[in-house]
């Protein structure tokens, strides 16, 4: 059994098959799902699935890319939920930014202010953070260190391998890792995946995103999670078994409220 730590499925691409797509990936094994928040307007949709189904949950946050939609009151009202078990995603993307000098430092600006509010609602409800970070590396640790977000801890999604970042394992972070470590021109995540501490490695899809091999191009979903662990266990020496439940014990230990679910043996 594992668990997918960040799977979209209040995407629009999920409308007319949702509940198939969830009944399929529980079939196969995965026992937990989390749903991050990406824009405003789609939480609602993610919070009717975390009600409907035991053992899915989401979280309240808003991607870098909307930032504009940050509107505070809101996300408390969905934080105060208990079937929301983390804050994000959120973070900094510096991939678009604007060409204009002027305005680049502007999106910036307000990334950053964004970002450090999501750490503090974090704080605030003590709930862990589930963190992007796309061509910001060193903004982004900057931002977590001065926030204090050890506090609380988090995912850093869709772990971009950069060095720079590991480090934050000691600062409760844990590390996401998915299809992109299927891809072939994934030699640097291939190769800093050993460096990554065992206890802070985690599972996740980015569902319909970033869908692994054999699949890539194909709409992702929760179960190719065992593809990516199957990819896992090649590059570490470990059995397909001991990384379901390295990896499961470890997104128990990052969102407790996944304790809750009724699981098999670990």
């Amino acid at each position: 059994m594992v668990i997918d730590t960040h799977c979209h499925l209040d995407d629009e691409c999920f409308n007319n098959d949702v509940d198939e797509v969830i009944g399929t990936a529980y079939k196969e094994g995965v026992r937990g799902i989390v749903i991050p928040g990406a824009s405003i307007h789609d939480l609602e949709k993610a919070q009717a699935l975390a009600h409907r189904y035991e053992h899915i949950f989401f979280a309240a946050g808003i991607h870098p890319y909307h930032h504009h939609e940050y509107n505070e009151e809101r996300l408390k009202d969905f934080l105060k939920d208990e079937k929301c078990i983390a804050v994000g995603e959120c973070g900094l993307d510096y991939y678009r930014l604007p060409e204009d000098t002027v305005e680049k430092a502007l999106e910036k600006k307000e990334q950053h202010e964004i970002f450090a509010k999501h750490i503090r609602l974090a704080k605030m409800f003590k709930k862990p953070l589930i963190v992007h970070i796309r061509d910001a590396n060193e903004d982004s640790k900057r931002i977590l260190l001065e926030e204090e977000a050890s506090v609380v801890g988090g995912v850093l999604h869709c772990y971009n391998a950069s060095k720079h970042l590991l480090d934050l394992a000691n600062k409760g972070f844990y590390f996401g890792i998915g299809g992109v470590l299927t891809f072939k021109n994934a030699k640097q995540l291939v190769e800093v995946l050993p460096l990554i501490p065992m206890d802070k490695i985690v599972l996740e899809t980015d569902a319909p995103y970033l869908t692994p091999m054999p699949y890539r191009g194909q709409r992702n979903v929760p179960e190719y999670t065992l593809l990516v662990a199957q990819k896992m266990a090649e590059l570490l020496g470990m059995s397909v078994t001991e990384v379901h439940t390295m990896t499961t014990k470890n997104a128990l230990k990052l969102f407790k409220a996944l304790e809750k679910i009724k699981l098999d043996t670990i």
